[in-house]
C-alpha cells in the first residue's frame, strides 16, 4: 500500500517513520534542503511542496491509498489539492482556505458567533492610521497567510505600527496582514482528531512564549493542568470552531487564550500542531499514537479513542541561546533519565525572530506536571 507524505523536515520525519512502521510504502515530496526525513523514506522526490501540479502527476502514477502531512499550513494546502483530485480522504477547499488564511478564518468564526479578537485586514499600500481609531493599544500585527510566528509583532503605540506592518507584509505571500487586539491571558492549544465531522479532543497544551514583541514559542507542557469544568468549556468552544471552519477529517491544532472574560480562539489549523506537540507530546501525555490516527484517517480508517487516556507529563523547551544550551547540559548531568528526546544544531549567536530559527529542542518526561515545568524552568511572560 502506497502512502504519500508532503514534507520531510525534522518535524515531519516521525510521520514517515510511523508510516513505515505501519507497513506503508512511503513516497515523500519535499525540498531537498533540510529534508532530514529523506533518509527514512522509501521513495523521495525532490519537488517543492508548492508544486502541486507536478506532485499530482507523480501521484497519479503512485496511486496512493492516502496522503498526509504534519504541521505545515503550506503542505496542508497541497495535501488538500491532491486528495480532492484523486478522491482521497481529506478536507474541502473551503476548509483549507479558512484554516490557512487568518482573515478568512476570523470572518468564519465571527459569523458563527465564536469569540475572536477584534481585527481588520490591510493590504499593501492601504492607509492604516485612520482604520485604527477604534482600536486600543497594544495590538498584534501578523501576515494573513503564514505560521510559525513569521512576521508576528506586538505594537504598543501608533509610532510602532509602520515598521511592524512592513515586516508582516514582507512575510505574507498575498501581501495582506491582520491587525488585531492583543488578548491578555494564559495561552493553550487543543490537539484534536476528526473523522467525517466527528471531533475528538486528545490533549490540551499549555504554551510558553518569549513574550513581547514577537511571541515566539519557547516551550509547551502537557497536560495543561486545567480544571475539569474549564477543559470541558474549552472543548465545546473548540469543537464549535472546527465546525465553523468545516474541519471534517484529520488533525487540528487550535490556539486559544483564557482570561477573566472567558475563552478566545486565536487561530486554528486543520493539521497537527508543530513543535513536536502532535508527534511527541500527545503520545507521551495520553498514551495515544496521534500520528497513527492521522495516517489512519487519511486512509479511511475511523480512529478509535480509548475512554481512559493514560500517560505521563511531558514538556518541550526550545533552544534559543547559551542559557538554553547550559540548561540542557545541566539536565543531561542531573536528570538524564528524564530526557525523552534531544535535537540540537550547532551553537551560534544570533537573534531569533521566528520559530524556524530556533537551534533545537529537548523533551522532558516525568509523572508530575509541576516536575516537568521545574526541570524545564518554564515561566509565563507577558
Amino acid at each position: 500500500m502506497h502512502l504519500v507524505i508532503i514534507g520531510a523536515g525534522e518535524f515531519q520525519k516521525p510521520i514517515i517513520e510511523k508510516a513505515n512502521e505501519m507497513g506503508y510504502e512511503t513516497h515523500v515530496f519535499a525540498w531537498e534542503s533540510g529534508a532530514t526525513g529523506k533518509s527514512v523514506a522509501h521513495h523521495f522526490y525532490p519537488i517543492s511542496v508548492t508544486e502541486k501540479e507536478l506532485i499530482l502527476e507523480a501521484c497519479k502514477k503512485i496511486k496512493p491509498i492516502g496522503i498526509v502531512t504534519g504541521a505545515s499550513d503550506l503542505t496542508n494546502i497541497t495535501v488538500q489539492f491532491i486528495a480532492e483530485r484523486l478522491g482521497l480522504i481529506g478536507n474541502s477547499r473551503s476548509c483549507i482556505e479558512k484554516t490557512t488564511n487568518k482573515f478568512i478564518m476570523r470572518n468564519a468564526l465571527r459569523k458563527a458567533g465564536i469569540r475572536t479578537p477584534e481585527y481588520i485586514c490591510v493590504s499593501q499600500g492601504d492607509e492604516i492610521e485612520g482604520k485604527l481609531k477604534s482600536f486600543k493599544f497594544p495590538l498584534i500585527i501578523k501576515p494573513t497567510d503564514r505560521s510559525g510566528s513569521r512576521g508576528v509583532c506586538r505594537v504598543n503605540s501608533i509610532s510602532d505600527v509602520e515598521k511592524a506592518v512592513q515586516i508582516a507584509l514582507l512575510h505574507s505571500f498575498e501581501k495582506r496582514i491582520i491587525i488585531e487586539d492583543f488578548i491578555e491571558g494564559n495561552e493553550y492549544s487543543c490537539e484534536t482528531i476528526s473523522y467525517r465531522g466527528k471531533h475528538h479532543l486528545l490533549a490540551v497544551t499549555e504554551k510558553y512564549t518569549t513574550g513581547f514583541p514577537n511571541y515566539i514559542e519557547t516551550g509547551h507542557i502537557q497536560p495543561a493542568g486545567l480544571s475539569f469544568e474549564l477543559e470541558h468549556r474549552i472543548k465545546e468552544t473548540v469543537f464549535s470552531a472546527l465546525d465553523a471552519l468545516e474541519v471534517e477529517n484529520g488533525a487540528a491544532h487550535t490556539e486559544l487564550k483564557v482570561n477573566g472574560e472567558g475563552i478566545m480562539i486565536i487561530e486554528s489549523g486543520s493539521r497537527m500542531g508543530g513543535d513536536c506537540i502532535g508527534t511527541h507530546l500527545v503520545p507521551l501525555s495520553t498514551g495515544i499514537d496521534y500520528t497513527k490516527l492521522v495516517i489512519n484517517v487519511a486512509c479511511g480508517i475511523e480512529p478509535v479513542i480509548p475512554e481512559n487516556m493514560k500517560g505521563k507529563s511531558a514538556g518541550i523547551r526550545f533552544i534559543f541561546d547559551k542559557n538554553d544550551y547550559d540548561r540542557l547540559a545541566l539536565i543531561k548531568r542531573e536528570f538524564p533519565h528524564r530526557l525523552g528526546y534531544v535535537y540540537e544544531t550547532e551553537e551560534t549567536i544570533r537573534k531569533i525572530t521566528e520559530s524556524g530559527e530556533r537551534k533545537g529542542f529537548y523533551i522532558v518526561i516525568d509523572r508530575e506536571r509541576m516536575d516537568v515545568a521545574k526541570i524545564l524552568a518554564m515561566e509565563q511572560r507577558d
